[in-house]
């Protein structure tokens, strides 16, 4: 009987060892993914690249919200500021170089095409008006006003 009961015990133990093991080889979770704002831009590749200014707006055929943000981003136009909207299905190779996996994305970019301000997914007008005056007089909004976009 006790011979027994010690094998019933090595049994358990080697049970739970080997499902210690197993466990551990199981992969992590899959983290969310992390969307990012490209920080450069080639003006080139983009419509009026003398402007001193262009906002672009990356966009899809198929996002509600795109519109929304395109036709906010058109009252920036002017004869410093170049608006362009890049969608999805008419320039998919600006879409891959740029690396924009979530759209609207919408971007501002100086002369030299460093990208100052970004925007994710939908957001006010305010906002993205205040971020350009920022981008084109910087310290002249108050922090309280730039919460939402992403250098």
């Amino acid at each position: 009987m006790m011979t027994r009961l010690a094998l019933l015990g090595v049994c358990i133990a080697v049970a739970f060892c080997v499902a210690f093991v197993l466990r551990r080889r199981q992969p992590d979770a899959p983290t969310q993914a992390s969307f990012e704002i490209p920080s450069q831009l080639d003006r080139s590749d983009f419509e009026s690249p003398a402007t001193p200014w262009l906002v672009v707006v990356f966009t899809s055929a198929t996002c509600g919200t795109c519109a929304d943000v395109a036709t906010k981003a058109n009252v920036l136009l002017s004869h410093d500021v170049a608006v362009q909207r890049v969608d999805f299905t008419e320039h998919p190779a600006l879409h891959k170089k740029y690396n924009i996996e979530a759209v609207p994305t919408l971007v501002m970019a100086n002369h030299d095409g460093v990208v100052l301000k970004g925007f994710l997914g939908p957001m006010k007008a305010q906002d993205m008006w205040a971020a350009m005056a920022e981008c084109r007089d910087p310290g002249s909004v108050p922090e309280s006003c730039s919460q939402h976009e992403h250098p």
